[in-house]
């Protein structure tokens, strides 16, 4: 670790040359001025997109001026090019906008092109003040027995990485396949790139550790070590990533299922290896529900089977009015509501008989568990339009007040003596 430190303070040595500093000085300033004129729109014709290109030619000129004054510019040229290679970056993003949803761009671009850009272009620099062979045989001490340097330790992190990244899309080209030939739902295809991705990082972590050189001895201390930190410390974190993948397994909670949670309906966003991600539709709001939850508490599911929910809404109608009649309606409105479903019917009950009103039940049925609050309301709407128009009166509670004085007036007679 001593030698590394010592190769990167001696790279500071290049700042005390004056032409290195002059070429650095320059690459600042016209990213700064582009930036600025950018912001302010000092090029007013020219679209957002156009003013990187400007400022690169402004640095090409610059290095053109150097050459021709027969001072050095290879370092601002190659920040030049490499701030060519990030403009070409973020010119990718309208193509790759049509065959990506926003999420998945969004993901592509910051996980993966720019951190891999930015990682080639630190080794560019790095080689042009240094040789990349002495860096990478570096040694910085020993894991687990084994000698380490940092050309294997610089491996083993860009695979990691590469590996918990890049294994979404590839799980989910594989879980896509097999729900096309399988005939697979939605919730499984889900579940089975949540077990794809687990096993492709599972593996690529034993690849790095055998590039590392770790051998099963080792593996199985670390093992050993892990048993004793689970009775102390981390008993919680790997019972919810035990409970994580049985769920998986199971099916009994897999993305898109909606479940109730302290009476709301959530819909299953992802199922993560420490908990599940809800989705709660009556504020917008995302859970992050423990995995071991699912085990220890009672859960309900509308989506086990299939989406179908039976709802309910509760009316009263006055006692004038014949109840074969308001159930007759009542049946035949929520038929016109768009999003309840014709089949099963919808049934109409009585329920009982209030003080002011005789109480009546609406039972439908809907597609989607997510849509219940939003479809209710639909359904008061046209129940309340349907009985405005047949004079059906929906009565309100009455009460009835007697005034009291206490204590009651005394009448005295007056007797004549």
């Amino acid at each position: 670790m001593k030698e590394l430190l010592l190769e990167i303070f001696g790279w500071l040595g290049y700042l005390e040359r004056p032409m290195v500093l002059l070429q650095l000085g320059l690459v600042i300033a016209v990213v700064l001025l582009t930036r600025l004129a950018q912001r302010r729109r000092w090029l007013q014709p020219l679209p957002v997109l156009a003013y990187a290109p400007v400022g690169i030619l402004a640095l090409v000129l610059g290095c053109g001026a150097l050459a021709a004054l027969g001072q050095p510019q290879e370092l601002a040229s190659l920040l030049g090019l490499q701030w060519l290679g990030w403009y070409g970056i973020s010119l990718l993003h309208r193509p790759l906008a049509r065959w990506l949803p926003p999420q998945r761009l969004h993901q592509l671009e910051s996980r993966l092109l720019r951190p891999t850009y930015l990682v080639g272009a630190a080794l560019l620099l790095i080689r042009e003040v240094d040789n990349l062979n002495d860096i990478a045989v570096i040694q910085l001490g020993e894991v687990l027995g084994v000698s380490v340097s940092f050309g294997k330790l610089f491996n083993a992190l860009v695979v990691t990485y590469l590996v918990l990244v890049g294994c979404g899309p590839p799980a989910a080209g594989v879980a896509w396949l097999a729900q096309r030939s399988l005939g697979l739902s939605e919730g499984s295809r889900k579940a089975m790139e949540l077990m794809l991705r687990y096993l492709v990082v599972s593996l690529g972590l034993v690849g790095v550790a055998m590039h590392l050189g770790i051998n099963s001895t080792a593996l199985i201390a670390v093992a050993g070590g892990l048993s004793v930190g689970l009775g102390f410390g981390i008993k919680e974190v790997f019972s919810n990533f035990i409970s994580g993948i049985w769920l998986l397994f199971e099916g009994s909670v897999r993305p898109g299922e909606v479940l109730m949670l302290d009476g709301d309906p959530c819909e299953v966003r992802r199922l993560g290896l420490r908990a599940t991600l809800l989705w709660r539709d009556r504020d917008n709001a995302e859970l992050l529900i423990p995995n071991q939850t699912f085990f220890t508490e009672a859960a309900t599911t509308y989506t086990a089977s299939d989406r179908m929910r039976r709802s309910q809404v509760n009316i009263g109608a006055a006692y004038h009015h014949d109840p074969a009649e308001v159930i007759s309606l009542l049946e035949a409105t929520a038929l016109e509501v768009a999003r309840v479903l014709p089949q099963p019917a919808p049934k109409a009950l009585l329920l009982n008989y209030g003080d002011s009103a005789i109480n009546y039940g609406l039972r439908f049925w809907i597609a989607n568990p997510m849509d219940n609050v939003g479809i209710c309301s639909e359904v008061n709407q046209a129940i309340w339009q349907a009985f405005r128009d047949n004079s059906i009166e929906i009565p309100f509670p009455q009460h009835v007040e007697y005034s009291m004085q206490w204590p009651p007036e005394q009448h005295q007679t007056n007797k004549l003596s």
